[in-house]
C-alpha cells in the first residue's frame, strides 16, 4: 500500500469468504463480529395461525401461533456502531430437521446491517427508524417507516426478574431461519435457500418480564399488520452480549432433488 491507496486485490482474495465491496472500504463485516451491551425489548403475542402459514416458504412448517417482536438498541457493535433493529419472527421448522424461528420482516436503522443481513443471511431487512427508550415506569419500543409507526410496543419497567431461559418458552428464536434469494445479473436465480444461523457467546446481564402491549399499523411496504394481534402475552426486557457467526444452508431449492436438504 502506498500513499493511502490499497493494493489491487488478488483473484484468490476475491474468491475468499468475507470479501466485500468496495474493495478499499468494505461494507459487509466478516464473521465473527460482536454486539456488546445490547438492550432488547421482546414482545410475545398470539396471532391467527393461518396468517403465519401464508408467510412461510415451503418446505418450512409453522410451529404454534405466537409471534415475537424483538426491538433492539444496539449500543456497541463491531464495524456497525450503535443502531436500532427490530426482528419479527415466529416458530418454524424443516420437516425432520432444523427448528427455530422464521423472520418474515426485519427492520433496522443501519445501512451496513441491511446490506449484511440481506447479502449474507438472506434476511428480509429494510431501513426503518427503530427506537427503544424508558419513559417513567414504561419501556416503549417503536418501529417507524415512511413516517408511520408500524409497531408500538410497551412493557412495564423492570417489574419482575426473569430467568433468561423463559425467553425460549414459545420457540427457540436463537436459531433464525431465513429465505435467501439472490439473482444473477441476467435475472436468473443464483441463490434460493433456507438458511439458519445461531447466535454464539450469548451472555445475558439482566432479564425482566411483565405485562406488555403490541400495536400494529398498516403499511404495505412494511406489512407487519398481516400478523394481527389476537392476544398480547408476556414481554421481556433483557440486556446481553453476543457474537454473530457463520450459519448454514438447510434447504437449497436449486440443488438436485435428493441433495436439497442438509444431512
Amino acid at each position: 500500500m502506498s500513499g493511502g491507496w490499497p493494493r489491487r486485490p488478488t483473484a484468490e482474495e476475491i474468491l475468499a469468504g468475507g470479501f466485500s465491496t468496495p474493495w478499499d472500504a468494505p461494507t459487509v463485516p466478516p464473521f465473527p463480529f460482536s454486539f456488546r451491551n445490547a438492550e432488547v425489548l421482546t414482545l410475545f403475542y398470539r396471532t391467527d395461525p393461518a396468517a403465519l402459514a401464508r408467510l412461510l416458504p415451503p418446505p418450512l412448517e409453522p410451529r404454534g401461533e405466537v409471534v415475537a417482536i424483538h426491538i433492539y438498541r444496539m449500543n456497541d457493535t463491531d464495524w456497525i456502531g450503535p443502531y436500532g433493529e427490530a426482528n419479527v419472527m415466529f416458530g418454524a421448522a424443516m420437516p425432520g430437521g432444523a427448528e427455530g424461528a422464521y423472520s418474515p420482516y426485519f427492520f433496522l436503522s443501519s445501512e451496513i446491517g441491511v446490506a449484511h443481513g440481506r447479502e449474507i443471511h438472506g434476511q428480509p431487512k429494510k431501513l426503518a427508524e427503530v427506537r427503544l427508550e424508558a419513559r417513567g415506569d414504561l419501556w416503549v419500543g417503536r418501529v417507524g417507516r415512511n413516517g408511520i409507526d408500524i409497531v408500538t410496543g410497551t412493557l412495564a419497567y423492570k417489574q419482575r426478574r426473569a430467568d433468561p431461559a423463559a425467553l425460549a418458552s414459545h420457540f427457540d428464536f436463537a436459531l433464525n431461519l431465513n429465505l435467501k434469494a439472490v439473482d444473477h445479473i441476467d435475472g436468473s436465480p443464483a441463490i434460493r435457500q433456507i438458511t439458519a444461523r445461531r447466535l454464539a457467546e450469548v451472555r445475558v446481564h439482566e432479564c425482566w418480564s411483565g405485562p406488555c402491549s403490541v400495536e400494529l399499523r398498516p403499511n404495505v411496504q412494511a406489512p407487519v399488520f398481516r400478523l394481527p394481534v389476537a392476544e398480547p402475552l408476556e414481554g421481556f426486557y433483557w440486556r446481553a452480549d453476543f457474537t454473530l457467526v457463520a450459519g448454514r444452508v438447510v434447504h437449497d431449492y436449486l440443488a438436485p432433488p435428493g441433495a436439497r436438504e442438509e444431512t
